[in-house]
């Protein structure tokens, strides 16, 4: 369900009945920023004020003012807070990686500096730690390999160093591998060669070396045989000439009429 905007904690954030209107008997009524910012054009009801309960109104408040986002860091409404994160100074947002609301947390997980986002690794939310992959130091990523959330996995399979993608070579989603099998040297493909998924193997066979892709030639999958066909050594395609599948056929006829591969 979409979250439900609730009342500031701030003091300058308690609104009259009145309080979905605006100027002096609507959002500005009793605001501490009436009297000084509002005439400095530095906030302006509808348009930029942290009082109002969207998200693009409080963004340019505190754009405008950012020395005001710390004040804000503890208020009842969720997205303030949120939004305070990305204006307030690194040194206070720290203790918001713990914050009950997941947007919250991850405001904070884009902005803290990737060594102190370790502490952030066992978040219960997905996103958050999607946003913690992505930022992370390639060397701390590890402990997400084992993420639950697949999503997670994926990114950390885009990021992680070379030496420890076969980490992830037996993981339960095909996504994943994919990505691995994207991202491994064509030395190391030999790890994916009996990969349950056609889709995993095409990318082996597409990138591996080419005397590995010989063993991609009798492939049950079409698609594979022909990733093959196109890697493999020239004179080893010749058995795909009499291939049940066209396309397959198509391509061994064009490797062995173009020119040698030691040429």
């Amino acid at each position: 369900m979409p979250k439900q905007p609730a009342e500031s904690s701030s003091p300058s954030t308690t609104t009259p009945d009145n309080s979905l209107g605006i100027g002096r008997r609507g959002l500005c009524a009793d605001c501490q920023y009436a009297e000084v910012l509002l005439p400095a054009g530095r906030c302006e009801p509808g348009d930029a004020c942290v009082r109002a309960h969207s998200g693009r109104q409080i963004d340019r408040f505190f754009r405008a003012n950012p020395d005001h986002a710390a004040a804000y860091l503890k208020d009842i409404f969720w997205e303030r807070r949120a939004i305070a994160v990305r204006y307030s100074p690194l040194a206070l947002i720290g203790p918001l990686m713990h914050d009950s609301d997941e947007v919250v947390r991850r405001a904070v997980a884009v902005r803290l500096m990737p060594d102190e986002l370790r502490a952030m690794i066992q978040d219960p939310d997905r996103e958050v730690r999607i946003t913690v992959a992505q930022r992370l130091a390639p060397e701390d990523l590890l402990p997400l390999a084992g993420d639950p959330d697949y999503m997670v996995r994926i990114v950390v399979a885009r990021r992680l160093a070379h030496g420890k993608l076969p980490r992830l070579v037996e993981d339960p989603e095909r996504e994943v591998r994919k990505t691995v099998a994207q991202r491994l040297p064509s030395f190391a493909l030999h790890y994916l060669l009996e990969d349950p998924e056609p889709e995993v193997r095409r990318i082996v066979a597409a990138r591996c070396l080419p005397d590995t892709a010989i063993q991609f030639l009798g492939d049950p999958d079409w698609t594979v045989r022909r990733a093959a066909a196109r890697r493999a050594p020239r004179d080893s395609v010749r058995i795909l000439l009499d291939d049940p599948e066209a396309d397959v056929r198509q391509v061994a006829w064009e490797r062995l009429a173009g020119p040698d591969d030691a040429q």
